[in-house]
């Protein structure tokens, strides 16, 4: 892509009026739980309640991670549930090339440097890197990885904090030299980090708002400094309260934390509705999957969404 000088003026907002386009993106590592239907359903109803698109992408990025099968067993998942997205699935393993060419004009631009730190030097370093490999030779016929400059880039003043407005969390403020550091575009196994796969697409697939879960909420200023230096607009983010076990964990695949099942799905998404603080009436919970949507979309409030992880009972 042809990227316009990095200026914080590039970092353009959306248009009041621009149509809303949200997405739901899940890694296949595990069949859909109950903490990834919270996500999808905050994503879905708050794209349909304002009249926008509802996208699917997998981020199957990190091969290592991943479960034979469960991509397809995610978007099984959604349909039994009656969550139905607009649009082609987006996978993110058929986007390597896209990546790449992305990274490519960062290089181009002296925006990457290589890096062979390792987690332990990492380690050594209190876990926020210090730009040890910005101004020494790398041997790149070792394994390493390729880091983005984020304050060696010209009106990106290290002194600032990175501020945004999440809807759910409220004013948000970074310092992404001293809590962050110069972050990781790809990896030292060869995969694509996250971190750029994520601007990349939301990029190509015109995304406006990303509602999804307030583990995400730490990495997100990282990711809007990179589509301001991508010169693109950038989404508006809203972060959905987590759902813990007992013992203060997320639920997770990590975790094991039990796939939902299709056959209660109507009971899936009257639980969804009452975590996300819907407040659903109580006879709901017995009816379609149809009629509990149809409820949800007509009284979606993203206000009354409660931004604290709380515990999460599947008894």
């Amino acid at each position: 892509m042809d990227m316009p000088a990095p200026t914080h003026s590039s970092a353009i907002t959306l248009p009041i009026d621009s149509p809303y386009i949200g997405r739901f993106a899940p890694s296949p590592s595990g069949p859909l739980h109950f903490g990834s239907l919270v996500t999808a359903l905050a994503s879905y109803f708050d794209a349909k309640a304002h009249q926008g698109q509802w996208l699917v992408r997998m981020e199957d990025l990190d091969p290592p991670r991943e479960q034979p099968g469960a991509a397809d067993t995610i978007l099984r998942s959604l349909e039994g549930h009656g969550l139905k997205w607009d649009g082609d699935v987006i996978y993110q393993s058929q986007r390597h090339g896209v990546y790449q060419s992305c990274l490519d004009d960062l290089i181009a631009h002296n925006w990457v440097y290589p890096c062979d730190c390792s987690r332990q030097d990492l380690n050594a370093m209190g876990g926020i890197y210090n730009g040890r490999c910005r101004c020494r030779s790398v041997d790149l016929s070792l394994p390493h990885s390729l880091r983005l400059r984020l304050y060696d880039i010209k009106d990106y003043p290290s002194s600032d904090e990175f501020r945004f407005h999440d809807l759910i969390q409220g004013s948000q403020a970074q310092n992404l030299r001293t809590q962050v550091g110069d972050q990781i575009l790809k990896r030292r196994d060869g995969f694509y980090a996250y971190q750029l796969a994520v601007v990349v697409d939301d990029i190509a697939q015109g995304i406006t708002h990303v509602i999804r879960g307030n583990d995400l909420l730490e990495v997100t200023a990282r990711q809007l400094f990179l589509f301001g230096l991508l010169g693109a607009p950038l989404p508006t983010y809203g972060h959905v309260p987590l759902a813990v076990q007992a013992n203060g964990q997320k639920l997770s695949k990590q975790n094991h934390a039990r796939a939902i099942e299709t056959k209660d799905a109507s009971r899936n998404l009257w639980r969804g509705l009452e975590f996300l603080g819907q407040n659903p009436p109580a006879d709901l919970a017995g009816a379609s999957t149809s009629e509990i949507l149809d409820w949800g979309l007509h009284y979606w409030r993203r206000d009354k969404i409660n931004g604290q992880s709380h515990v999460y009972s599947d008894s």
